[in-house]
């Protein structure tokens, strides 16, 4: 069993869609393909482009109509049935021809009837080709029997012969079916024993938040705290089932729009918090850029693990940029469990202080140090939203004012209390000098002969007291200074 040493290569992409890899050195390229964009990018054009999907379609709805004629040992024109002696081992047939992935799924939908139709699966009119990544394709279907568009997701045929895929798809639509929450994709359907396994889910006209960063960058505070809210809204329904959802990132986060509803999805990766039967394959599940320090490390996560993520999601939505970059997915994981990301105000100005505190509290390498839980961070959102709109009427919440400021705060705090500390000094020494005391009037004695002035001596008695409270004010300052530098520590 060669392991894959170079896995940016077409050849074994094209072996992968070939079912030409070991189990090991699929699961090996499927977590290579989860952080390589131009791999998944080169993946989607040799599994099937549009031009593809739509030779599939016009060949369908030929053979449905009657107008292309089938040949009899065949089910399908795109199936060839050539002996397997006629091809070689990287799938190419002596007269050229190659049997794509496109036509393995095109193989298990079922003919239909309608010429509109690519063919039906079940009670589903498969109407559109939506997209593919490197896990399935997704697909736009119809229900006759209950008059409502679907979307029908597909376990790739690469993927679809590994028994642990097939497994953690089946997780992905019993986790998702457990949570029934506005801000959760729903599961309607799932079939997970068929030779592609596929989910059913309501079909939404929507984008998806890394869509709009890409588009608009940055996005508005308001907007951000929406979306976030939202989010940690349908993470809390996800919680309270015991899931963990493990790859928290804009991609899995679609926006509908007119009604302004996020919801999110993808819930492949969350596995129950207890259960420890898929946690032994050695692989590191996740998206680098917004995975939590523990997940990076390969250690046990909870549901403190997707609030860093919730976090990582915050700041990228504030600059349009991630908090952790590098030029390879171990630069990444080293940045995530190693470095601090930089000031969200350093990159935005706009983003207020007090919401650069809250994300940065996020995105503390220690679990322990982060929010209590996630339905804690949707109050927190929830009453930041209602500052944003009426800070007038309402303040923010208290433990944000008392979140501390972060180093580059620190370092201004502390420089202006060296200076401070000088004025408090010069206002000292003018206290002293106003309140110092003046010494006693001369009393002179007047007689008929001659004024004679009688200095009276000293008299502890009589002697103006020091206790005037200079000396408290200058204790009270003192304590207040130290006071503030030890909160700078």
């Amino acid at each position: 069993m060669t392991p894959i040493s170079s896995p940016c290569n077409a050849t074994l992409l094209q072996r992968s869609l070939n079912d030409q890899l070991s189990e090991q050195q699929e699961e090996q390229l499927a977590a290579h393909l989860s952080d390589c964009d131009a791999c998944r990018q080169q993946l989607e054009a040799l599994a099937s482009d549009a031009a593809s999907w739509n030779h599939v379609g016009k060949v369908l709805r030929d053979e449905t109509s009657g107008e292309h004629a089938v040949a009899p040992h065949s089910g399908s024109t795109l199936i060839p049935q050539l002996p397997i002696s006629g091809a070689d081992a990287d799938g190419e047939f002596n007269d050229g021809s190659r049997l794509k992935p496109s036509d393995f799924i095109v193989d298990f939908l079922q003919p239909s009837q309608n010429k509109e139709s690519l063919g039906r699966l079940g009670n589903i009119e498969i109407r559109q080709f939506i997209g593919q990544g490197a896990h399935g394709i997704v697909l736009k279907g119809f229900q006759d029997e209950l008059n409502r568009l679907v979307a029908v997701k597909v376990m790739a045929p690469h993927l679809a012969s590994v028994v642990a895929a097939r497994k953690r798809f089946a997780r992905e639509a019993r986790a998702t079916a457990a949570i029934v929450h506005p801000n959760v994709m729903p599961i309607l359907h799932v079939d997970s024993s068929g030779q592609l396994p596929y989910l059913v889910m309501p079909y939404v006209d929507c984008e998806s938040l890394q869509d709009r960063l890409d588009r608009e960058g940055s996005l508005p505070i308001l907007d951000v705290l929406r979306i976030s809210l939202q989010v940690a809204r349908g993470l809390a329904a996800a919680h309270a089932q015991g899931l963990v959802h493990r790859d928290v990132k804009p991609a899995n986060i679609l926006l509908e729009p007119g009604v302004e509803r996020v919801m999110l999805t993808d819930f492949g990766l969350a596995r129950a918090v207890d259960d420890a039967t898929l946690t032994r394959s050695g692989l590191i599940a996740g998206t680098p850029h917004y995975m939590s320090p523990e997940q990076a490390r390969g250690d046990a996560v909870d549901t403190r693990s997707d609030m860093f993520s919730l976090g990582s999601v915050l700041y990228a939505m504030s600059t349009g940029r991630p908090p952790f970059r590098a030029e390879s997915t171990y630069g990444i994981l080293r940045r995530v469990t190693d470095d601090q990301p930089r000031p969200m105000r350093e990159l935005n100005p706009e983003v207020p202080t007090w919401f650069d505190a809250v994300v940065m509290k996020l995105l503390t390498k220690s679990a322990a140090d982060r929010f209590e839980s996630v339905e804690q961070i949707a109050q927190i959102l929830e009453e930041c939203v209602a500052h944003v709109q009426q800070p007038d009427v309402f303040r923010l919440p208290q433990i944000v004012r008392e979140l501390r400021p972060q180093k580059g705060v620190l370092r201004f705090r502390r420089a202006w209390l060296l200076r401070a500390s000088v004025v408090i000094g010069v206002v000292a020494a003018v206290l002293i000098v106003i309140k110092w005391p003046e010494p006693p009037p001369n009393k002179s004695i007047n007689s008929d002969s001659e004024t004679t002035k009688i200095t009276e001596p000293l008299n502890p008695e009589n002697t103006i007291p020091w206790d005037d409270g200079t000396d408290q004010d200058l204790e009270q300052l003192g304590t207040e200074v130290e006071s503030l530098f030890e909160e700078t520590k």
